[in-house]
């Protein structure tokens, strides 16, 4: 899904150009990746960005491996297939890794957003993960502790906002704020906010 921002803004059509952000989302069906993928879209249109959000299709059951993908790009985007080398890698369950070669086609200085309970260098050591620059936040109890759900996918997105600094914090919260206003109570979207913010501070690095 392409989205063209305000026409007046509209800078000449490329395949996306140097300022080409790829994501790529690996998560168990249940954990909400393909939301966090198209919310970090909508925050990209927030910006007058261009963006494509999609899921690699598959098996939809709860638990089984799913992989989507964002594209954020300060021009159009002119490519349409799954992302082979991502720039981004985020994995919102840490078995995943030892299942699947979540890395695969990324660059070795590609940042990789891992939801787990152990910092980045425990979780090099027990997964043998080598490459990328890696970082860890314990997305599910913060999820658990805020919304009473244990769906990473919000914390997810406020840890990628810190990592990558592809949206201020403060755009992320009034995003939350006005989109999730119009679908949820106040405790929810107060909820989600503390989740965001909570990941966006506690998120680790190596």
């Amino acid at each position: 899904m392409n989205v063209v921002p305000n026409p007046d803004r509209m800078p000449p059509a490329s395949g996306g150009g140097e300022n080409l952000t790829e994501i790529r989302w690996h998560a168990r069906g249940g954990q909400g990746a393909v939301t966090a993928a198209k919310m970090v879209a909508e925050l990209a249109l927030g910006q007058g960005k261009y963006f494509q959000a999609f899921p690699e299709y598959g098996p939809e059951r709860s638990g089984a491996p799913i992989v989507a993908f964002t594209r954020v790009s300060d021009e159009p985007i002119q490519i349409y297939c799954g992302i082979e080398h991502p720039a981004i890698v985020v994995v919102l369950d840490a078995s995943l890794i030892a299942a699947t070669d979540v890395l695969k086609g990324a660059p070795d200085d590609a940042i990789v957003l891992v939801n787990s309970e152990m910092s980045p260098a425990q979780l090099r050591e027990h997964y043998g993960l080598a490459g990328g620059r890696l970082f860890t936040i314990a997305a599910t109890r913060i999820a658990m502790e805020t919304i009473k759900r244990p769906i990473p996918n919000t914390p997810m997105v406020g840890a990628l906002t810190r990592v990558t600094g592809l949206f201020p914090i403060e755009k992320v919260v009034e995003f939350l704020r006005y989109e999730f206003g119009k679908k949820f109570p106040p405790k929810v979207v107060e909820g989600n906010i503390s989740a965001i913010t909570r990941s966006y501070e506690e998120v680790q690095s190596e």
